[in-house]
């Protein structure tokens, strides 16, 4: 996996809450088994019509909005378990998604693969959206170290939380097997210490 310490970036704003896995990549496209060519059908029904046109109403095809972080209402990637969710958005070029509440098995699969979810109150969302729509070029940072997102804009800044090993499999680019092998050594050593061949 890709190392992620921190970010800065503009925002991509999807102001609806709710938004499950199925309306974040529809179960057609779920025959793949690898993890690329998933974003160019994120957010698939919302985004095109029956055609397969653009819908210019639609975030993603307004190119005043463009970023790696994606911004989304209250409680994103509710209903079914699909991985291809968190695989679909990172497919689309974002690393980090910004929302004042996940779902549980979505959080897991976003760290799992590699993309951060920054949980953050309602109040700090709200006024996120707000920055956004009122200039689409507002920049967020994100820091992964001290675990803090700030509006650069105005210099607030608020905290969020992340499972501890969840954080420094980010920090080094470890899925859960490259943990596992960078500590091959201290395996190798306790396994000669306990066990006699």
């Amino acid at each position: 996996m890709k190392k992620f310490k921190s970010l800065s970036s503009r925002l991509v704003p999807i102001h609806v809450e709710n938004i499950d896995t199925d309306q974040i990549i529809p179960a057609r496209f779920l025959k793949a088994t690898t993890r690329e060519g998933f974003g160019e059908n994120l957010f698939c029904d919302w985004r095109y019509d029956a055609q397969g046109n653009p819908k210019l109403d639609f975030v993603l095809n307004n190119p005043r909005y463009e970023g790696k972080t994606l911004l989304a209402g209250k409680n994103f990637g509710c209903g079914s378990s699909r991985e291809h969710a968190a695989w679909a958005i990172q497919d689309a070029g974002f690393e980090v998604v910004v929302s004042s509440f996940f779902a549980d098995i979505f959080k897991g699969n976003a760290l799992n693969n590699g993309l951060l979810p920054v949980q953050v109150s309602e109040g700090f969302l709200a006024k996120l959206f707000r920055a956004v729509e009122k200039n689409p070029e507002t920049i967020v940072a994100i820091n992964l170290e001290t675990q803090q997102i700030s509006l650069i804009a105005t210099g607030e800044t608020e905290n969020f939380e992340i499972n501890p090993y969840k954080k420094s499999c980010l920090l080094n680019g470890f899925d859960d097997i490259d943990f596992i092998l960078s500590h091959q050594e201290l395996i190798e050593a306790f396994e000669k210490e306990t066990y006699v061949y």
